[in-house]
């Protein structure tokens, strides 16, 4: 396949750049700015609505992963804005010019977030869940429906519902570490909400298997079989590490620190099921977390 990437130099992105040629496929990164000379890359400015449209003729695929990052600072009005916009404006501008093409691509992938399903304690959640309420919840239910230009054409869409992809170089688990390592880690809150948490090594898996399934469509939960509460996660990560876990972060002291953030990142539960995945056949690597964490720190 020819694979267009847009956010190709982020965590997911690079993982996936470097997974598909060994697989022969044929990537061509998506750049805000401008590519350099030999690259081969497509330039875009999602801010100001640029993109050359002429020269996304060609491709099999489309995989969309851009997005401001949600731990870039306190939540302000500003930020939030920010946040929103990152998503929607751009999955708008390229979900609009694929549909204008005259040989679109047969699929279109678009990263989306369980965060849809806003905090939900411990009902177990899949996609047939109605969606929840909240900032991020209301943030991606726009994301989602900026894909609509590109279903109406007759793309196959796919939205990747990711949870927390665990990965050493980066992301949340990357934050994690330093104060892990110092013994400084510990449970968040009450330690009872449910964090769905996904290996990037499964993460690529997971798009690659949307890519070529020709039956998958719409929203689909990018997590482990296995998701686990906030106190279960901290026990398997300071056991891994070899590290005590005995200082914990009171909820007030999150809310001080990161204000809406913490309510809505650390303190949200979403126990979510990668139902439609599992359905189709997709086998996990890493669908136990002591394991995952294993596999990803202690190469």
């Amino acid at each position: 396949m020819k694979v267009l990437i847009a956010g190709s130099s982020g965590l997911i992105g690079t993982a996936l750049t470097a997974s598909l040629p060994q697989l022969g496929h044929q990537v061509t990164p998506l750049l805000r700015g401008s590519a350099p000379n030999g690259s081969g890359a497509l330039r875009w400015n999602p801010e100001t609505g640029e993109i050359d449209a002429s020269r996304l003729e060609g491709f099999d695929a489309v995989v969309h992963l851009g997005g401001r990052n949600l731990a870039s600072g306190r939540w302000t009005k500003a930020l939030k804005a920010s946040i929103r916009e990152s998503r929607v404006r751009s999955t708008q501008l390229l979900s609009a010019a694929l549909a204008k093409l005259r040989e679109p691509p047969k699929v279109f992938l678009s990263a989306s977030g369980v965060s849809i399903y806003g905090d939900r304690g411990a009902e177990i959640l899949t996609e047939s869940s109605s969606p929840g309420t909240g900032f991020l919840a209301d943030v991606v239910r726009e994301w989602e429906a900026a894909t609509r230009p590109a279903t109406e054409r007759g793309i196959r869409v796919v939205n990747l519902r990711l949870g927390l992809v665990l990965s050493a170089h980066g992301g949340a688990l990357g934050k994690m570490l330093f104060p892990f390592k110092l013994g400084l880690g510990g449970v968040v809150g009450r330690g009872d909400q449910y964090w769905s948490w996904i290996a990037i090594e499964d993460t690529v898996r997971a798009i690659l298997h949307a890519l070529a399934t020709d039956t998958l469509s719409g929203p689909l939960n990018a997590v482990s079989p296995n998701p686990v509460t906030n106190r279960e996660f901290t026990r398997a990560l300071g056991a891994v590490l070899r590290r005590p876990t005995i200082f914990p972060l009171p909820a007030f002291v999150a809310r001080m620190a990161l204000g809406e953030m913490a309510d809505e990142a650390l303190l949200a539960s979403a126990r979510v099921l990668p139902a439609r995945l599992a359905a189709s056949g997709l086998k996990f690597a890493h669908e136990e977390l002591s394991g995952a964490l294993c596999s990803l720190l202690q190469k």
